[in-house]
């Protein structure tokens, strides 16, 4: 179907962001107070311009796809994933309940149906802080997205929460291995958005991008 036609069957109706309006690193930094002195990373503009913060609601997102912090059943459970699956409609559920579960680190793709995103990215991450399955969380996440020709991807905040992942180290595991992802992957991916709701995680990511995304 047509854009026009996709466009009439959101749940969210008329609300959905497009990415035109969402500004990358480069231009949001702009309003973000200086506090980082210094970087171990290189500047590299086209980098910046591959990533943003955007804050408020991840369904609402009309790009490639989002990523659902899912559980081990990817049946749909409480918080984002929730919202997610009740934003989707019924067919999500049905299409997850034919992946028989996902392993915690592991990712994989369904449709959006009821989603302006095109495809719902489903990872699970680990209960507590546990770097390298967090780790996997993204990459996953983002190998699966160059997979399947995907040039655009949100995530939330994985882990955080009822997962108890403290938010500034699992900011950093997820700042970190979408710089490197993009290093080695420059021109794969348009935008990565790191899409924010409480405003303690606004304050990590802002402060954290000025280190590993420096202009």
């Amino acid at each position: 179907m047509d854009l026009k036609e996709k466009r009439a069957q959101y749940n969210c109706t008329d609300k959905y962001v497009s990415l035109e309006d969402i500004p990358a690193w480069t231009n949001y930094s702009k309003n973000v107070k200086s506090i980082q002195p210094s970087s171990e990373y290189k500047k590299n503009k086209s980098l910046s311009d591959k990533v943003s913060i955007f804050v408020g609601d991840i369904t609402a997102l009309e790009i490639d796809a989002i990523v659902n912090a899912a559980n081990n059943t990817l049946l749909g459970g409480g918080g984002v994933d929730g919202a997610i699956h009740r934003a989707a409609g019924k067919s999500l559920v049905s299409e997850c309940s034919t992946l028989h579960g996902c392993d915690t680190g592991d990712a994989k793709i369904t449709g959006g149906y009821k989603l302006p995103a095109k495809y719902v990215i489903h990872t699970v991450g680990p209960v507590g802080e546990k770097p390298d399955l967090l780790k996997d969380c993204y990459y996953n996440s983002l190998n699966l997205a160059k997979e399947n020709g995907l040039k655009s991807i949100a995530f939330p905040c994985i882990s955080t929460g009822v997962y108890r992942y403290p938010n500034e180290s699992a900011a950093h595991v997820a700042l970190k291995t979408t710089r490197e992802f993009l290093e080695k992957n420059e021109s794969v991916m348009d935008r990565v958005i790191f899409c924010l709701f409480l405003p303690v995680d606004v304050q990590i990511y802002e402060s954290l991008m000025q280190n590993y995304f420096p202009l």
